[in-house]
């Protein structure tokens, strides 16, 4: 058996080293195509794994973003792939001269065939390399005729084009010429803050105010807006007989703004109905009492908040604010929510906020001997004197059921101090009155060595207006 075999594996083997073609002055023969193909199998499955690892592991662990990730991994891998691709010519037997040559000669009589395929690969190279675009990015652009202006996220980059996946959940595939040569709106390019702006009438007779508070109650009622920028709200103006005004919000996620402004809309009219707020001419509009009173007499935590305006006035530093500094006091804060147990702040944290608890509970103790001081429920309030003094936490605040506080941040306080320059005075003039206690958080700076020299003195209402100029560069 074995002989009778012998002979036809040695004219098997003659035949596949036995060279078909020649490419340049190098002969190629069917064992050297086999070996070729073989290895450029494994070439394929290897970066193919590569790609894989480099974007879904190693990169991850750099905190690398998805986007360039994704570039990255591509451009990496061809390049290893290519180096790949040239060693087993050349292990093979191949001249790789001689397929310069050949490249060459092939190129001009296919280079009008492959000018296309040539141009998106450069176009491919420079998408990857500049990253005017990466994967993960919101994008709008001008397709055709036919499907208009895209909107979608792209969700992959290769050498000869573009996948941007639709809202509609389809995926359309661009060469990446196309990309190169036309304008594109790039939503997450360097930045990933998006402004979604409702415009907003009412009835004319509205209070401002309320307005402004119960927008900024919706705004924060949405949580994929974000806390900072902070909601703003603008006042157009009176136009036939109504009042224009407009909620700005901020978020990360543009592609869900059609969402986010339509959550948003929601809860401003069930806002609206409870505080029995008109739209122009709803005056007629009969159920809108009963709307209302429905309203008021549910158990919904979130309606049951006092106004802003008056927990604010009882403030010692606030009484004397008009309604015009309370306004832009409101829109400088944010809302901030705690579930239980949750802890708003520990001893000698930052003291830069005051918060004012809008509904909920909190206690106030010292952590390190376990001394409760005191807990706080809805319309009491706390941190104002670190705020002003930026000086650190005495004492650890907890929520002791689900909590919901309005936070005044240092930047939105100056920003109003700043606007109202006489303000200041004011403030300092009543933190004069807690002489003690400014004596002693006057020391404790000091032991701290947080006090600087030419901050400090001893005359109490001289020190608190060079420290609140200081803390508020004023």
């Amino acid at each position: 058996m074995k002989t009778l075999l012998q002979p036809i594996l040695t004219e098997i083997l003659n035949i596949l080293h036995t060279p078909v073609i020649k490419v340049g002055q190098t002969p190629v023969s069917l064992a050297s195509i086999l070996q070729l193909i073989i290895s450029l199998s494994i070439i394929i499955i290897i970066s193919r794994g590569l790609n894989n690892f480099l974007r879904n592991r190693l990169l991850v662990k750099f905190g690398i973003d998805e986007g360039n990730r994704d570039a990255l991994a591509t451009i990496i891998t061809y390049i290893i792939s290519c180096l790949g691709l040239l060693i087993i010519l050349d292990s093979t037997g191949f001249n790789l001269s001689s397929l310069a040559v050949l490249a060459g000669g092939l190129g001009i009589g296919l280079g009008f065939g492959i000018q296309n395929i040539t141009e998106n690969f450069i176009s491919g190279l420079t998408l990857l390399i500049e990253r005017s675009i990466k994967v993960g990015d919101y994008v709008e652009i001008w397709v055709s005729e036919e499907f208009k202006t895209l909107k979608g996220t792209v969700k992959r980059i290769s050498l000869r084009s573009t996948i941007i996946q639709t809202f509609e959940g389809a995926n359309l595939i661009l060469p990446n010429s196309s990309l190169v040569q036309k304008p594109i709106l790039n939503w997450k390019y360097e930045n990933n803050i998006y402004q979604i702006n409702i415009p907003v009438k009412v009835d004319y007779g509205n209070d401002p105010l309320i307005i402004t508070e119960t927008l900024l109650n919706a705004a924060y009622m949405e949580p994929l807006v974000l806390k900072e920028p902070t909601p703003k709200i603008i006042f157009n103006g009176f136009v036939d007989g109504y009042l224009d005004f407009e909620l700005r919000v901020w978020t990360n996620y543009i592609e869900k703004k059609t969402d986010i402004r339509s959550s948003l809309n929601f809860i401003i009219e069930y806002y609206f109905r409870y505080q029995g707020i008109n739209p122009p001419f709803a005056q007629g509009i009969n159920n809108a009492g009963t709307s209302s009173s429905k309203l008021q007499n549910s158990n919904d935590k979130s309606l049951q908040i006092p106004p802003l305006r008056i927990l604010l006035r009882k403030v010692t530093y606030f009484q004397s604010f008009s309604d015009i500094e309370l306004r832009q006091l409101i829109e400088n804060g944010y809302r901030k929510r705690l579930r239980t147990d949750e802890i708003l702040f520990r001893e000698n944290d930052p003291g830069d906020a005051f918060y004012i608890v809008l509904s909920g509970l909190v206690e106030v103790y010292v952590e390190k001997i376990n001394k409760h001081l005191t807990k706080l429920s809805s319309g009491q309030f706390l941190g104002e004197l670190a705020l002003m003094l930026a000086i650190p936490r005495t004492a650890t605040v907890k929520a002791l059921e689900d909590t919901t506080l309005f936070v005044i941040n240092n930047h939105g306080f100056e920003k109003l101090l700043k606007s109202y320059p006489d303000l200041a005075e004011e403030i300092i003039q009543e933190l004069g009155k807690h002489q003690e206690e400014l004596a002693s958080r006057q020391q404790q700076l000091r032991q701290m060595g947080l006090l600087d020299e030419t901050e400090d003195d001893a005359n109490l209402i001289s020190w608190v207006r060079k420290r609140v100029q200081k803390v508020f560069s004023l």
